[in-house]
């Protein structure tokens, strides 16, 4: 399992998309450093505490993980994610064990950090076959979730035209000016415009 990409595997995304290989790497590089697994092999996540609480209609509100912080809230916290990394699968698991389904939504995903409940989004029935496929179908999965993604909810115009703002609205939600996507999805294609690629 690759768990890096090619530049032919840029290229092929970035045709699919009709959009600049650069534009689909600075994506990367904003989402998660431009890695989608950890150094143990694992996808690369992070668990939002919100996202669970809606999934599991509110059902688990005072559940809390090993380290005793809160795994579901009614509104999103940023003092609840804590230390990226190994520390976010621990959450996951945790709350994976009150509902597995809740719990595969409540996580962005891999290279691109796509929700697990935008599942069908990218080509998948079911939450659990797209976190299968984030966990053992490599940077290629990533990429390719990533595409239809990106098609499915019409974001390619945005990324053609490389409108950060538009792109990191329809991508990050509307408090994407909040961690400054827009900002910094526009330096990072700079970056690799120069590189050329």
């Amino acid at each position: 399992m690759a768990t890096t990409l090619t530049d032919d595997d840029y290229a092929r995304a970035a045709k699919a998309l009709n959009v600049e290989v650069a534009a689909i790497k600075a994506v990367a590089e904003v989402e998660s450093a431009g890695s989608g697994f950890l150094p143990d092999g694992r996808p690369t996540i992070l668990y939002e505490a919100h996202v669970f609480h809606q999934h599991s209609k509110g059902a688990h509100a005072g559940a809390k993980d090993r380290k005793g912080v809160k795994l579901s809230n009614a509104s999103w916290d940023r003092s609840l994610y804590g230390a990226t990394g190994a520390h976010q699968h621990d959450r996951y698991e945790d709350a994976r064990a009150l509902n597995a389904e809740a719990a595969n939504k409540a996580c962005s995903w891999g290279m691109f950090q796509i929700l697990g409940a935008n599942h069908k989004a990218c080509g998948f029935d079911t939450s659990q076959e797209f976190v299968d496929a984030m966990w053992t179908g490599g940077a290629s999965a990533h990429l390719d979730a990533f595409v239809k993604f990106i098609q499915a909810n019409k974001l390619d115009g945005a990324l053609r035209a490389k409108n950060w703002a538009a792109f990191a609205k329809g991508y990050n939600g509307p408090a994407y000016a909040q961690n400054a996507y827009d900002k910094k999805m526009a330096a990072a294609y700079a970056r690799w415009k120069t590189r050329g690629g």
